[in-house]
């Protein structure tokens, strides 16, 4: 089965819609999603299969010299395959792309796989927001990540692609 990362579109904002029900708890409306898209300071991406199902998506926001990353959502049954992973790529190559200089993000503090995602690349715990998440007050770290513009980070994106496509192709999935 093939998998790609794709630009969302309007088109796909119903499957985008369900997973965020679903992962998110309704974390955006139909509204914010159609801004997203329209917005030159978001990136929006989607995993997508050769049959247009699909199967997670990431949203970064570029602010200034810094890529905020906003939103990330796997859906459950395609879950420690590989995907979160092939999703971060895809908006830290989008960031290097639009000359955003570092990534940041908040994260739950009780998300040990996520956190060791984003570790993976680099990201670093530089602070916390106090009971952040309102319906749980759970704290959320605050995770960076410096240099994505300098002169080797491509390099970086193309031996992370590599790990991606062959933990990918493990679990029988061509990118």
């Amino acid at each position: 089965m093939k998998v790609r990362l794709a630009a969302i579109d309007r088109e796909l904002l119903p499957q985008i819609k369900s997973i965020d029900r679903t992962c998110l708890g309704d974390f955006w409306s139909m509204d914010a999603y159609e801004r997203e898209i329209d917005s030159p300071n978001s990136a929006l991406l989607a995993l997508v299969t050769s049959e247009n199902e699909v199967l997670g998506f990431g949203c970064l926001w570029a602010i200034l010299e810094e890529a905020h990353i906003t939103i990330l959502a796997v859906r459950p049954e395609y879950h420690r395959q590989g995907f979160g992973k092939y999703l971060v790529w895809g908006l830290l190559e989008a960031a290097h792309t639009k000359g955003l200089e570092w990534a940041t993000l908040e994260v739950r503090e009780s998300n040990r796989a996520a956190i060791n995602l984003y570790e993976s690349f680099g990201f670093i715990h530089v602070g916390r927001r106090r009971n952040y998440y309102k319906v749980s007050n759970e704290d959320a770290l605050i995770l960076w990540l410096k240099g994505i513009n300098l002169p080797e980070f491509p390099h970086m994106l193309q031996l992370w692609r590599q790990d991606i496509q062959v933990r990918l192709a493990s679990k029988g999935w061509e990118v």
